[in-house]
């Protein structure tokens, strides 16, 4: 049977196509259930011998074309299809040309151009307004029905959105700022947590464009300029240049950056004018963050009589759907069930009810805070610790190397998973001084992974740095992980955990961190929510003090902390007499 694409073709034009590509008539008649003389009397009419190779090849290019252009629904492949079609027909143009008497110039453009000079370098970042049309098309085809209200309100002056996690915020913005660019010439601004953090906007864009037009967005590292003179602009929160920016501006997990208030002032300072937007976006963190008086309103009700307070309702009832609020900010909540009922099917809401305890599920999916006080690691102590990893760490890290860290020695953390659960992979920066901190260079997640797979991971690492140390939870169906990884390293350090372990374990993590020996990227909100999910609590007999992640160990989601502690546990928890106050607070 012959390509699908023909099936609603003339029969007359299909059974010629059919001849050219080496069917015999009979065969041809059969196939269209024509009478066979009726197809011999096609032939000799329309000179199907006598058509050359140009022709038969164009007629079929047109024919293919003519029904892309037709189609409704076009994906992604039809674009670049019916490009590719267009310049064959042109191709096609040139050698008919060439044919009838022209010359080489007709079948190679640049031979014309040969002798003419230099020319302009061709216009950097430029789209015509038809790219531009298929940039939107495919953006907003790709939306759930979540992001096309977020994308209904792009105009408010300030939209602030609580969302779950993982539901294609930082997807969906990417995209929106850099149509909306392209289409009004608008500066856009992005502020993340670190650099790192905001380089994912840029590299979204830069496939989206590669996807839907198959060329290249070109960029500087923190800034993509557009031919009509817009600037996307990517900074962190430790950026000392950010106040001389204006634009739309866009930030990132404000839940969970340190010093909200002060960066909240710099960022109204960039969009000032009127005509600038503000689009907040973030997971929630804890009840103490600064953000949340900037979140229910109640920063205004600071010296305000009581019947000029404002109350806002930023329950999920009242902001599942969107709503204006009193302050002029547009707000929402989404969870994860509300994205589900959107359209969005990505997820196993069941799968990831059992993977995590209640309280950590309704934190990452259910937008609920975290109240910290009973964290053994509460935000407030944990916020120094957060760097810009691909800033201050730029002498001697280079992520992207073959050997990121040089022959510097690293030590290795990590927590096996089990049925149900996560496995939590850091590799930390060892200390060459007394008192230097520890860097967390890399952490990783794996799921669904056999005892193979994960101790391969393990010895990929080992490629990659001098490590010195190896430091796994044994207990369990954790041996099995450090039987394998013994084979080439076997020095590894295997912990068969107790009460007591794990007591040492939590307190020189607490002791490293109380004392800001830690440093980790700013936007490895993941790490921090593993870190706020130890509490304290008691063994089932009642005598003795423990730690666990939330209700239950096996909740998975603090296998990143684990795997931390695991790695700080080579270096002894010293005795020192200036610190045992500090340690004896949560003995």
């Amino acid at each position: 049977m012959e390509n699908a694409a023909y099936v609603d073709m003339d029969p007359r034009r299909r059974a010629r196509f059919l001849y050219w590509t080496g069917w015999r008539v009979c065969e041809i008649a059969r196939e269209l259930a024509l009478n066979e003389k009726t197809v011999h009397a096609w032939k000799a009419r329309d000179g199907w011998d006598d058509a050359g190779n140009v022709e038969r090849i164009g007629g079929a290019l047109e024919a293919r074309l003519v029904q892309l252009i037709l189609k409704e629904g076009k994906s992604g492949g039809d674009f670049k299809e019916i490009d590719l079609l267009h310049r064959q027909l042109e191709r096609q143009a040139r050698i008919q040309r060439y044919q009838g008497g022209g010359n080489e110039a007709d079948l190679n453009p640049a031979v014309a151009n040969r002798n003419a000079g230099p020319k302009k370098p061709p216009k950097k970042n430029a789209f015509s307004d038809d790219e531009i049309e298929r940039l939107k098309d495919a953006f907003l085809d790709a939306c759930f029905e979540y992001q096309r209200a977020w994308y209904r309100e792009k105009n408010q002056r300030t939209r602030v959105i609580l969302k779950s996690r993982q539901i294609g915020a930082t997807f969906y913005f990417a995209r929106e700022a850099l149509v909306d660019a392209l289409e009004t010439g608008h500066n856009k601004i992005f502020l993340s947590a670190s650099k790192n953090q905001s380089f994912i906007f840029k590299n979204y864009m830069q496939d989206f464009v590669r996807q839907v037009l198959d060329r290249e967005l070109r960029a500087n590292d923190d800034l993509i300029k557009l031919d009509n003179g817009a600037e996307i602009r990517f900074v962190s929160t430790s950026s000392r240049t950010a106040q001389g920016y204006h634009g739309d501006f866009y930030f990132d997990e404000f839940f969970w950056v340190p010093r909200f208030g002060e960066l909240n002032k710099l960022a109204s300072a960039m969009a000032t004018h009127k005509h600038w937007r503000k689009t907040y976006f973030s997971t929630p963190s804890t009840l103490a963050h600064e953000a949340c008086p900037f979140w229910d309103g109640t920063r205004l009700n600071k010296g305000r009589t009581a019947a000029q307070q404002i109350e806002i309702d930023v329950s999920h009832k009242a902001l599942a759907s969107g709503r204006l609020c009193e302050d002029r900010i547009w707000r929402q909540i989404v969870t994860i069930e509300d994205a589900e009922r959107a359209g969005c099917t990505l997820f196993d809401i069941e799968e990831l009810r059992l993977e995590y305890s209640a309280e950590d599920f309704a934190n990452l999916f259910l937008c609920k805070f975290i109240d910290d006080s009973a964290s053994v690691f509460p935000l407030a102590m944990l916020q120094p610790c957060q760097v810009d990893a691909l800033v201050d760490w730029a002498g001697d890290f280079k992520p992207f190397a073959v050997r990121p860290y040089g022959d510097r020695p690293v030590w290795v953390g990590y927590d096996p998973a089990e049925t149900g659960d996560s496995a939590g992979l850091v590799v930390v920066a060892a200390p060459t001084t007394p008192g230097e901190p520890f860097r967390v260079l890399e952490r990783h997640q794996f799921r669904g992974m056999d005892f193979a797979a994960q101790a391969e991971a393990i010895r990929k690492v080992t490629d990659r740095y001098w490590v010195t140390y190896i430091g796994i939870d044994a207990t369990g169906m954790g041996s099995g992980v450090a039987q394998l990884v013994r084979q080439f390293f076997p020095a590894v350090t295997a912990m068969q955990y107790s009460v007591e372990l794990k007591n040492a374990l939590v307190l020189k993590a607490y002791d490293v961190i109380k004392n800001r020996r830690l440093q980790y990227d700013a936007g490895w909100t993941d790490l921090t929510q593993a870190l706020l999910a130890i509490q304290k609590t008691v063994t089932a007999s009642g005598r003795q003090v423990t730690y666990t992640a939330g209700r239950n160990r096996i909740t998975g989601h603090a296998d990143l902390a684990w795997a931390l502690m695991h790695a700080l546990h080579n270096e002894p928890l010293e005795s020192q007499a200036g610190r045992s106050g500090s340690m004896m607070e949560i003995l």
